[in-house]
C-alpha cells in the first residue's frame, strides 16, 4: 500500500470515528455511576394491616447515593398527624406512635456488585436501632436514567417488596 492510500485510509477512519453516535463510543457506565445522585420515593409494593398503601396515599421520600460511598433514605406517610404541642418532644403516645411507624429513615455506606446488579447498604444510623449495624442487599431490577426499581428480599417487617424511584433533577 503506498503512502497516498494509507493517508486517505486514516482519514477516512478517523472521519468515520468522529461522525459516528457518541454511543458507539463511550462505554456503558457503571451500576454505581448510574445511581449516583438523588431519587425521589414514588411506590411500593408493601401493605398495611389493612391491605392498603404501607405508607399511604402521598407518601414523601428521598434516597441519595453519593460518589464517595455514603447513602441517605427516608420515607415518610404524609397523613402522619401533626403534633397539638407543636414541640416534639412533648408528643402524646399516639402522635409519638404514628410518627414513627410512618416513618422510616437510615443512613450509612454503600456497595454495588455490578455482577448480579444488587445494593449493598451498612446501616449506621437509623429510626429502627435495630438496623443499626446491619447490611442489608437491595436486587435491582430496572435502572434507567429516570427510574429505580429494586427488590428488598427482607425488609424490617419480614416481608419481600419491590420499591419505585425516579431521579431528581
Amino acid at each position: 500500500m503506498n503512502l497516498r492510500k494509507l493517508i486517505c485510509f486514516f482519514s477516512i477512519t478517523c472521519l468515520s470515528l468522529m461522525l459516528a453516535p457518541t454511543g458507539v463510543m463511550s462505554q456503558q457506565k457503571s451500576l454505581k455511576d448510574q445511581l449516583l445522585g438523588t431519587w425521589a420515593y414514588v411506590s411500593s409494593t408493601a401493605k398495611a394491616p389493612d391491605g392498603g398503601p404501607f405508607w399511604g396515599a402521598s407518601p414523601k421520600g428521598l434516597m441519595i447515593f453519593t460518589e464517595n460511598g455514603r447513602f441517605s433514605w427516608q420515607v415518610f406517610r404524609s397523613d402522619r398527624p401533626k403534633f397539638a404541642s407543636n414541640n416534639r418532644l412533648q408528643g402524646t403516645s399516639d402522635e409519638n406512635k404514628a410518627t414513627l411507624q410512618g416513618s422510616l429513615a437510615y443512613f450509612g455506606t454503600y456497595s454495588v456488585n455490578e455482577a448480579d446488579k444488587s445494593i449493598t447498604t451498612h446501616v449506621e444510623g437509623s429510626t429502627y436501632p435495630n438496623s443499626e449495624g446491619e447490611d442489608q442487599k437491595r436486587i435491582i431490577t430496572l435502572l434507567t436514567e429516570e427510574e429505580l426499581r429494586y427488590e428488598n428480599p427482607v425488609t424490617t417487617r419480614g416481608d419481600r417488596i419491590e420499591a419505585v424511584w425516579k431521579r431528581v433533577k
